[in-house]
């Protein structure tokens, strides 16, 4: 069951879009929430609910905005991820204490395919912000990380991050199957030995999120599908899924995560 308000449309062949709105965190969403925010931060660890939203309250204490803006768009993509069927082989949580940053963003597994998640944010305040925009960057984040340069194309990433999604991956609690493991294991040494690969061996979802001011707005849905459709020759893998997500504030998670 989904509980916020979602459109799914068809760009191409390969690629789907999906758009969500997050307005409010109702009851629904709430014990939605609860079901999985252990899971999604956690793995199947067995901590009480509880217990994680204090840390992940700790945690965003310490942080500036941009980085909660960041942090609440990505969690939120998890969930939506997770509750359409997804298994999540990655934790929200990084292995290090008081950061949520990891090779990728998301690494996810479905129906015998794995696929690559890298989420960016921005806020309305902010001049020329747009989902398509952020989807772009989104995008072009997968491809240099796969490629093992970064966005210009000339310099060498001084991180592996297949190795990092494999540490996660092998965590106990993330359940990860082996043949998964096995797989990224591969693409870790061969990026540490200097065989890199392109995006398009790859299924991906990129996915950029608008958080407005505290007031809805709603977004037109036809201009963002329409502006995905534009882009469309920069969305590469071999199946896509761009996901394009609104809130109406972080104030929204940063509540519920304060919430008994």
């Amino acid at each position: 069951m989904l509980p916020f308000n979602i459109e799914e449309h068809t760009i191409s062949d390969n690629t789907i879009l999906t758009i969500i709105d997050i307005m409010q965190i109702d009851e629904e969403a709430k014990s939605i929430l609860d079901e999985n925010f252990v899971l999604i931060c956690e793995g199947d660890s067995g901590a009480g609910l509880s217990t994680v939203k204090t840390h992940v309250k700790n945690l965003y204490s310490t942080k500036n905005e941009e980085w909660i803006m960041g942090a609440t768009a990505e969690f939120f993509i998890h969930l939506y991820i997770r509750l359409t069927g997804f298994k999540q082989e990655c934790l929200f949580l990084n292995l290090e204490e008081n950061s949520i940053k990891k090779g990728f963003d998301g690494y996810y597994s479905k129906d015998g395919l794995e696929w690559l998640m890298e989420s960016k944010a921005g806020s309305t305040q902010s001049k020329n912000v747009s989902h398509a925009g952020k989807v772009t960057l989104a995008m072009s984040d997968l491809s240099a990380k796969i490629s093992g340069r970064d966005k210009s194309g000339k310099k060498e990433l001084p991180n592996n991050p297949w190795r990092e999604a494999y540490a996660h991956a092998s965590q106990y609690d993330v359940g990860t199957a082996a043949n998964i493991r096995k797989n990224i294991k591969k693409l870790s040494d061969d990026f540490t030995n200097g065989k890199f690969r392109s995006i398009e061996e790859f299924n991906t979802m990129p996915c950029g999120t608008v958080f407005l001011s505290g007031a809805w707005s709603q977004p037109d849905h036809d201009d963002i599908r329409k502006n995905i459709e534009q882009i469309s020759d920069k969305l590469k893998g071999k199946q896509v899924h761009a996901i394009c997500v609104t809130h109406r504030s972080t104030e929204l998670f940063v509540k519920y995560i304060e919430s008994e």
